[in-house]
């Protein structure tokens, strides 16, 4: 790590390659794992009665706008779609709005969305792809693999991406604030004013946070409250891979091993990179508490670098090491976070909204992108802008509450089987491709729907009955019961979305405006919490 250059280092999860950031990372985990409630938080946020015109800031001043977006690795697609809908957006990064040179794995519906809500053109989306590749592989230790066809099958260039579409925002007379670092935000009763650590001054009628995981926004929300769990992945990019023309999605070729006193069950991910034929990225990733004794990101980083070798069957003096990846993700069962004032909303992994068995929030922003950009304009040209109607853009989703059931399983403890993970995931695979890829795809793509749910468990429960009692020891009857009434919860859901939508859509449209922005939320969060916004067949 010490001779891979640094300079290239960017902002966003994966934007670093140096040991210097591997070290400050665990650190942060390390006050993570020891966070108690008692600590102070910082405070960002705060109300201030009054108007902001005492601070004299207009829309003629050039410090003025409709949306303020903090964050600009992802905040960038979210500032383009808001501006291509007329209105005035800024994005702040404290860094420079560029991507990583780490590709971003992704299927070419996702993208497609992208194009749908005018954040890129055709003929852009093209430029950005910089290696596609099939099949894609599903697999867990001595059970037969399991492959499926343009799932995270495209390498898209984030460098290539970011830079283009921060291009089509200037183009729309979006305004980027880089080396900006916030500092505070001030809430009036019409406008939000964000004072920036050099002291400068901006005011928008609405502060869109896409700071991400740590978001000094977000902390101060939860109150230093531990996530429920977390991801923790380490990985490289490396040249040297004579077979490379396939993928893995999730991977696992050993049972549960252990760092120290933790049982750990590692899951890999490898996919070929656009830079060299022989050029493959591959990733390492287990799941923990954020308790004592978790272990390091360096740890798992040394258990990386011994069983690499095993898993990609090639020796590790083989290869050259082009980049080394890390990152942690945490998250949350109260998920998406629910907007705590007026005039800020979060969005991408700020608010929770990825799948807690994913890492990395880019393919669900482009999944919510249309709707949130959509509600976005409605909300501030509206001037809804009161927590609670913001809350309606992040509302309670049954089917992503549903998927932390399957965290907890793939999170090994102290009397968790040796063997108990891989055979219940290989079991539920097994079972969805069998149902064919109506149940299999969605799933591939962190979409949770009940009809391929309930087909899944059933088959699972039949054909392997005695799997019951290994799953409660598991993950214990509280979170059965939790899963239980988000999963009834996401049955309800369908059910709206697929009946009582249609009856009352037509009636919205004869709604005054509130009500109408009201009962248009309640409509998405009935689609997109039953996953009914993926279609079979894209």
């Amino acid at each position: 790590m010490e001779r891979i250059s640094s300079s290239n280092d960017v902002g966003g999860a994966g934007g670093v390659y140096s040991y210097d950031a591997l070290k400050r990372l665990d650190q942060v985990w390390s006050r993570i794992c020891s966070t108690s409630l008692e600590e102070k938080v910082p405070e960002v946020v705060s109300y201030v009665r009054g108007s902001s015109t005492i601070l004299e800031l207009d829309e003629h001043s050039g410090c003025a706008f409709d949306v303020l977006v903090c964050g600009g690795t992802l905040g960038i697609f979210i500032a383009t779609a808001l501006a291509s809908r007329g209105l005035r957006v800024a994005v702040i990064e404290r860094n420079l709005i560029k991507g990583r040179e780490q590709e971003w794995n992704i299927s070419k519906k996702e993208l497609i969305e992208l194009v749908e809500v005018g954040v890129l053109s055709e003929e852009e989306l093209e430029q950005i792809i910089a290696v596609e590749f099939n099949p894609n592989r599903c697999g867990f230790e001595r059970k037969r693999d399991i492959w499926v066809e343009d799932i995270l099958n495209l390498g898209v260039s984030p460098a290539v991406l970011v830079d283009t579409v921060k291009r089509r925002f200037v183009s729309l007379g979006g305004v980027v604030f880089e080396k900006k670092s916030l500092s505070k935000i001030h809430i009036y009763d019409d406008a939000a004013i964000v004072q920036l650590i050099d002291g400068d001054l901006l005011t928008a009628r609405l502060i869109v946070d896409s700071m991400g995981n740590f978001s000094p926004i977000v902390k101060q929300i939860r109150s230093c409250r531990k996530p429920d769990g977390v991801c923790l992945v380490v990985g490289s990019c490396s040249r040297g891979f004579n077979e490379n023309t396939s993928s893995d999605i999730i991977f696992s070729s050993s049972s549960l091993k252990r760092i120290q006193d933790t049982p750990l069950q590692y899951f890999w991910e490898a996919f070929p990179a656009g830079s060299d034929p022989k050029d493959r990225t591959t990733y390492m990733f287990t799941y923990v508490e954020a308790k004592q004794g978790s272990p390091k990101l360096e740890h798992l980083l040394e258990e990386y670098w011994d069983l690499l070798p095993f898993y990609q069957g090639v020796p590790i003096e083989n290869l050259e090491i082009l980049r080394v990846i890390f990152g942690i993700f945490p998250t949350y069962r109260d998920s998406p976070l629910p907007a705590a004032y007026d005039r800020v909303l979060q969005v991408g992994d700020a608010s929770g909204i990825q799948s807690p068995v994913s890492f990395g929030g880019f393919g669900s922003m482009t999944r919510h992108l249309n709707r949130l950009s959509a509600g976005i304009h409605e909300a501030v040209t509206g001037n809804f802008l009161d927590a609670y109607s913001l809350s309606l853009l992040n509302p309670y989703m049954p089917n992503l509450s549903a998927s932390w059931l399957f965290q907890r399983a793939m999170s090994a403890r102290e009397h968790t089987s040796p063997t108990f993970i891989n055979e219940l995931l290989y079991y539920n695979f097994e079972a969805m491709q069998k149902l064919g890829n109506s149940v299999l795809r969605p799933f591939l793509q962190d979409v949770i729907q009940f009809g391929p749910l309930v087909k899944t468990l059933v088959s699972v429960m039949l054909a392997h009955p005695k799997i019951l009692p290994s799953i409660f020891k598991q993950v214990g009857p509280l979170v059965i019961l939790d899963w239980s009434v988000h999963f009834v919860m996401l049955g309800y859901y369908t059910f709206l979305s697929s009946y009582i939508d249609p009856a009352v859509r037509p009636w919205i449209n004869s709604l005054p405006k509130r009500n109408k922005y009201e009962w248009t939320r309640r409509l998405e969060a009935w689609k997109y919490g039953s996953g009914l916004d993926y279609k079979q067949g894209e």
